[in-house]
């Protein structure tokens, strides 16, 4: 008889253990939906082996697809069972971007957990992204934000047509983004691995090949690249082959206060990856850098405002300058 969890276990033991450090003492609450449930039963496998009390719920319990805001009745379930460790392991849909952001903010914040926000997580990202070496990529990442917090002016380059330059604001912060999550009030996701921060401005051109938000999961690796022109720190443009969905993209973007405008800029170091898979959650950890318009993760950067969405933009085969510095060429790291 097959196992249908036999290909999960080796990915789901290292986001447990590996990432968040599951012991006996945790109280582990898995969020997921009808579409990653084997996935959640992989990860509550895993910290029950470890002796931790765990519980599973399936965000259609909760409300109809999709949700915009915390269901009152998740609020007051994350309160009586009083976690230590939570998991967001399911799909995203459009609009739902305001929900997570207020169910993460909840967690860390006022329930002090640590939270491995795992959107967009799939069964090929469980079997490749995840079983990487953390430890190596976690030093790794920790350089790379040592560099990339003294930095100015962070200008990138790539074959697609991608020519960049941002500029930062040393009162806003980067995040190190390890992967490795083993205090209370800590977050990321379990696949992350990059450091971010919110940019002061910026200005150039962004050739994309996979975007986030619900285009991830509708769309996939883009056959030809979008491009996003920027002019002080804004959208002013968006063009591409398929205008179908230069025009889908563009609405979306223009439907929030603050929608076309960058809230992140971050360095992905997750150097056991080798390719686009189309899927959000691997790919924007990539060597090489991705940007994000809408919000702009205040409560971690501490930037002044905030947006109602965020929508990934990721270019391939970067070459990095940091204050002149070159740290990458054509996606590899040269430190």
């Amino acid at each position: 008889m097959i196992d249908p969890l036999a290909a999960l276990r080796p990915g789901a033991h290292s986001a447990v253990f590996t990432c968040m450090g599951v012991t006996a003492q945790d109280r582990v609450f898995i969020l997921t939906d009808r579409a990653r449930a084997a996935i959640a039963e992989a990860l509550a496998e895993a910290a029950r082996s470890a002796g931790a009390v765990v519980r599973i719920v399936q965000l259609e319990d909760y409300a109809p697809r999709p949700i915009v805001a915390v269901p009152v009745a998740l609020h007051q379930d994350l309160v009586t069972f009083a976690p230590s460790v939570t998991f967001y392991a399911a799909t995203g849909q459009k609009g739902e971007i305001t929900f997570r952001i207020g169910l993460r903010v909840f967690l860390v914040h006022d329930l002090h957990v640590r939270h491995a926000h795992m959107i967009g997580i799939t069964e090929q990202l469980m079997t490749q992204g995840m079983t990487a070496d953390y430890h190596q990529i976690a030093r790794l990442t920790e350089q790379v934000y040592d560099l990339a917090r003294q930095a100015h002016e962070i200008h990138v380059t790539s074959p697609a047509g991608t020519d960049l330059t941002a500029r930062f604001d040393p009162a806003l912060r980067w995040v190190p983004c390890t992967g490795i999550y083993h205090q209370g009030g800590t977050m990321g996701q379990s696949a992350r691995r990059e450091t971010f921060t919110c940019p002061a401005t910026a200005e150039g051109v962004v050739a994309a090949s996979v975007l986030g938000d619900y285009f991830s999961e509708k769309y996939g690796v883009l056959p030809t690249p979008i491009f996003f022109h920027i002019s002080a720190g804004e959208i002013s443009r968006v063009t591409g082959a398929n205008q179908a969905l230069v025009d889908e993209v563009t609405a979306y973007l223009s439907s929030a206060e603050n929608g076309r405008r960058m809230g992140e800029f971050a360095i992905g170091t997750n150097i056991g990856l080798n390719g686009l898979t189309g899927n959000l959650l691997q790919d924007e950890k990539l060597p090489g850098i991705h940007v994000a318009f809408g919000d702009s993760y205040p409560h971690e950067t501490g930037a002044t405002w905030s947006a109602s969405i965020h929508v990934d933009v990721i270019p391939t085969s970067c070459t990095i300058e940091l204050d002149g510095r070159t740290i990458m060429v054509d996606g590899k790291f040269t430190l």
